[in-house]
């Protein structure tokens, strides 16, 4: 007896890379059409021109005509034009343009700044651009992680952000952080090789995923999924990513029912008094309407938007840019705000200031070690390294590196191996304690008597 094919089976007649962690390294280069040596640049602009940036952002080009109709949904604007068409229904025009205009107003004021302010952080979010070390043409050079497509080779260090769902084609003691997927607290260790096809994602240790991180070590890996087809991008899809609401347009809208809600037993028990001394129904009616136009604060919208867009101002005099206007009231609610230290604060570049021993005393030594760790070290690129190298360019003749171990955050130090002259050497740097911590002895000045 002959059965269908599985789900597994099906999937993978449809996807040769379904189940990309069960198939051998050979078998995902030659499905993705890619190599060691990674993509060629014609080829990746391709790709991208196919499959699209590699971003969980939804591309829409709505948001403008619904930003515009948001405006006008709070219960007290919809109360204010229910009283405008009933002000025209009256014939009583005057008025009912007089609410419609305030509404008009108040609307569009909202919507410019914020719709003003989306821009500004469109752009501004254009310059920041977050990058990533990829293989192309044979050549390692710096990409936007949102230009990556399935086929590139990325190289990984500690630090660095997983951009997509990969395979691991090679490691030195690499620990990832998956927490974001798993829900794992330790950094699990991750090494090439072929997974069982049945295993969950928090066994797949030949596989990176885009939202994680690495914890310490390096790595090469080649992507296989990118943006919404990514393990990360399919959770993102099944989550409605709605702004949440602030307690001010919570109290504004309670407010707006509670209008509503008095407005509505007022008409009706005037209407009913009215009909219950016996007068005309018809006049009753429109008297009653009449008082519920008188009722409703005209003016209430205006005024809100108002006074969030003066403090829109005033904060932007203070270069912060605010999108929703309804945070102005957060923002003023506020006691302590706290923000760490960015280069906004100083010049971002580090520089050495000198290279000293023990005592204090410069040391040419110290500093022929830090310039052999930092021009021998693979694995994480720091602005520390780079000083180093661009304080005092050393030769570094007769130097061999050996072995490297990575940096990584929990041993805070990263270890050179390198050879010179036949004798082997180990050269580490890292935090001063816990370089301290694993010394036995200090190498001092020697010192004449």
């Amino acid at each position: 007896m002959t059965t269908g094919p599985t789900v597994q089976d099906h999937d993978t007649r449809q996807d040769p890379l379904a189940s990309f962690w069960s198939l051998s390294v050979d078998h995902v280069f030659a499905a993705l059409g890619s190599s060691p040596k990674g993509l060629a640049a014609a080829d990746a602009k391709i790709r991208f021109a196919r499959i699209g940036p590699n971003t969980l952002a939804a591309q829409t080009h709505s948001g403008a005509l619904a930003l515009l109709l948001r405006q006008f949904t709070s219960p007290v604007v919809l109360l204010l034009l229910a009283a405008a068409i009933l002000s025209f229904a009256l014939r009583d025009a005057t008025d009912g343009a007089i609410v419609l205009s305030i509404v008009l107003i108040s609307g569009t004021l909202g919507f410019w700044q914020e719709h003003g302010a989306a821009s500004v952080v469109a752009k501004l979010l254009e310059t920041v651009e977050i990058k990533t070390r990829v293989i192309r043409d044979g050549v390692a050079l710096e990409v936007p992680i949102v230009a990556l497509v399935p086929g590139d080779v990325v190289q990984l260090s500690a630090g660095s952000g997983i951009p997509a769902d990969c395979l691991l084609l090679s490691e030195q003691d690499l620990f990832v952080d998956e927490s974001t997927l798993t829900g794992e607290t330790f950094p699990v260790e991750k090494s090439p090789g072929v997974i069982a096809v049945e295993s969950p994602l928090a066994k797949r240790s030949n596989t990176l995923f885009l939202g994680t991180h690495v914890v310490s070590g390096s790595g090469t890996a080649v992507v296989v999924r990118t943006a919404t087809a990514t393990e990360f991008g399919k959770i993102a899809a099944r989550l409605r990513t709605r702004p949440e609401e602030t307690e001010f347009e919570r109290g504004a809208r309670k407010f707006g029912y509670l209008l509503i809600q008095v407005t509505l037993i007022l008409v009706g028990a005037i209407f009913a008094v009215n009909v219950y001394m016996q007068r005309p129904a018809l006049e009753s009616f429109l008297f009653a309407l009449a008082l519920a136009v008188g009722l409703t604060p005209q003016l209430l919208p205006a005024i809100i938007s108002v006074n969030l867009a003066s403090g829109a101002r005033r904060m932007a005099t203070q270069k912060v840019i605010v999108k929703r206007l309804a945070a102005i009231e957060n923002f003023g609610s506020m006691d302590i705000l706290c923000s760490d230290k960015t280069g906004t604060l100083t010049d971002g570049e580090v520089r050495v200031h000198a290279a000293v021993d023990a005592d204090g005393a410069a040391s040419d030594a110290v500093l022929l070690h830090a310039f052999i760790n930092a021009s021998f070290e693979t694995a994480f690129s720091n602005p520390i390294d780079d000083a180093i190298r661009s304080y005092k360019p050393l030769s570094l003749e007769g130097w061999t590196k050996l072995d490297e171990i990575p940096y990584d955050f929990l041993r805070k130090r990263l270890s050179i191996m390198a050879s010179h002259e036949g004798k082997v050497w180990l050269i580490t740097k890292g935090a001063l304690h816990n370089i301290v911590d694993v010394c036995s002895a200090c190498m001092m000045a020697q010192r004449a008597d």
